[in-house]
């Protein structure tokens, strides 16, 4: 079979990898960094440890796949797979707290209606039935296909099913995320709700398509799934498959160019002019980071959907606690901003820094590989800013203020602390200004699609958060095999079935 170079040891560079190992062809995956995971890295000290990307797995259907289709051993006997229950507490800018039970309806309906009163329940409810028809209409052609050849028909239409809104003699449907609340759940604290889910994915509700409501769908109905150790323990047990399936990998090794012989990619140029033959090359990288690898090549053709860039990134702030996690304590708290006008326009505006109370994401793992011993937690802070922001102490302060409402006395237990700013994950992923790619939408255009894995370039395809269906843990596994199947299958690959 053939030989394929690998540029990245992202998730969905090493789904590709392991997937096109089994096939039969020899696969090199080079890394500039030291180790493997893109974004889904591990930071340790003093005993303790936190994961730097994401908290939770939503789909763990994806990496069972890849797992089935790569070897004997099933997902769940290389991770343990903890279903998180609640799925997550709210904490609300009047006080209100909610806690909502994990991929149970009735469950989050009975707990709005409690904590929220009547019909805040069902009028969540409803919206998820809706959002359970929006995710049917898309999830073939957004995450199991490669991407439309005609991918307006996407753009074009709205899957997601509005209700009717009679305003000043005129009836409207909501085109936005932001309609969808004012119109449909008509509540500030079921906005901040469905808003907070798109904030997670550095979305804009003002513009981001109704659409988008297949993401808290998602969740819902698949639950939110922590791995025991930590979500690096994931990209742990993907790089052993890919080891076991006989790729190779080469860290701390740079690829300076895809090298073009007739027309096609035909393998990779290192740093040390080192050339690597290759019948395929598979690009795991930010789309700045292609176009330095591809200089003077039109990598995407005229009509095609283009690459994302400006994306908002990421502020981590990760806590060393003497103490003990307390019991029944959630795994995941969202904090939500006390002035939802002012964290928008500083996030999405013109206006630059944080918010005075910005939303912040609270993640306290019930897990003792993180802690030196019971007498210690290991709590991970969560804050979507725009891309490229300096980010000071006083801004780290404001964050651990805001935390307080979900941990009370938490500046006493603070023992240390460590930031991961956007300038850290433009270092170790190579996106302009630590953009972090949300996951692929439709409507609006097409704004929120991915380009597709197949380029311009014949032999060259883009696996990740970058590429056709985007960002998020499901979405880089799924790019994988769709990557896969277009160079074992040809271009007449449409998905799985």
């Amino acid at each position: 079979m053939g030989r394929i170079a690998v540029i990245g040891a992202g998730m969905g560079a090493m789904a590709a990898a392991a997937r096109l190992a089994v096939a039969g062809h020899r696969v090199v995956v080079y890394e500039r960094g030291a180790t493997y995971g893109g974004a889904v890295r591990r930071f340790e000290r003093d005993g303790f440890a936190f994961d730097m990307g994401p908290a939770l797995l939503p789909l763990p259907a994806v990496y069972r796949d890849l797992f089935i289709k790569t070897g004997k051993q099933p997902l769940e006997e290389c991770v343990e797979l903890v279903q998180v229950d609640p799925s997550s507490r709210h904490v609300f800018a009047d006080g209100t707290e909610v806690s909502l039970p994990n991929a149970s309806r009735a469950g989050v309906v009975g707990a709005l209606d409690e904590a929220l009163g009547a019909p805040a329940g069902a009028r969540w409810g409803d919206f998820l039935v809706r959002a359970r028809e929006a995710w049917d209409r898309t999830r073939r052609p957004l995450l199991e296909e490669p991407l439309w050849p005609n991918w307006s028909v996407l753009a074009e239409r709205e899957p997601y099913p509005s209700v009717p809104h009679k305003k000043l003699l005129r009836t409207r449907r909501a085109t936005t995320l932001a309609e969808v609340a004012a119109w449909e759940l008509r509540d500030p604290r079921l906005t901040a709700l469905l808003e907070g889910t798109a904030l997670a994915y550095g979305l804009d509700p003002r513009v981001t398509p109704a659409s988008a409501a297949v993401l808290p769908y998602m969740e819902h109905a698949f639950g939110s799934w922590y791995v025991r150790g930590g979500i690096r323990e994931l990209a742990r047990a993907v790089y052993e498959r890919c080891l076991a399936r006989k790729v190779e990998f080469r860290f701390e090794t740079c690829v300076e160019r895809i090298v073009e012989k007739d027309g096609r990619a035909a393998g990779v140029e290192l740093t040390d002019g080192t050339v690597a033959d290759a019948d395929f090359v598979v690009a795991g990288v930010a789309p700045g980071a292609l176009d330095r690898l591809a200089p003077g090549t039109a990598i995407r053709a005229e009509g095609e959907v283009p690459p994302r860039r400006g994306a908002p990134s990421r502020l981590t702030v990760l806590l060393a606690l003497r103490g003990g996690r307390p019991e029944g304590v959630a795994h995941r708290t969202v904090v939500h901003a006390g002035d939802r006008e002012e964290e928008l326009d500083r996030l999405f505006g013109e206006r630059s820094g944080l918010p005075a109370a910005p939303t912040v994401t609270v993640s306290r793992p019930d897990d003792p590989a993180l802690v030196p011993d019971a007498e210690h937690e290991a709590v991970t802070l969560t804050v979507s800013v725009p891309s490229g922001l300096p980010v000071s102490e006083s801004d780290v302060e404001r964050v651990l203020g805001v935390t307080e409402r979900a941990i009370p006395g938490l500046r006493d237990r603070l023992l240390w602390h460590e930031v991961r700013t956007p300038a850290y994950i433009a270092e170790t992923t190579g996106a302009d200004g630590g953009a972090v790619p949300a996951p692929a939408l439709a409507a609006a255009d097409g704004r929120l699609l991915h380009p597709s894995n197949g380029t311009r370039m014949p032999g060259l395809f883009a696996a990740g958060g970058w590429a056709h269906p985007g960002g998020g843990l499901p979405h880089a596994g799924m790019s994988g095999a769709l990557v896969a199947g277009l160079i074992v299958e040809g271009p007449e690959f449409r998905g799985s079935q």
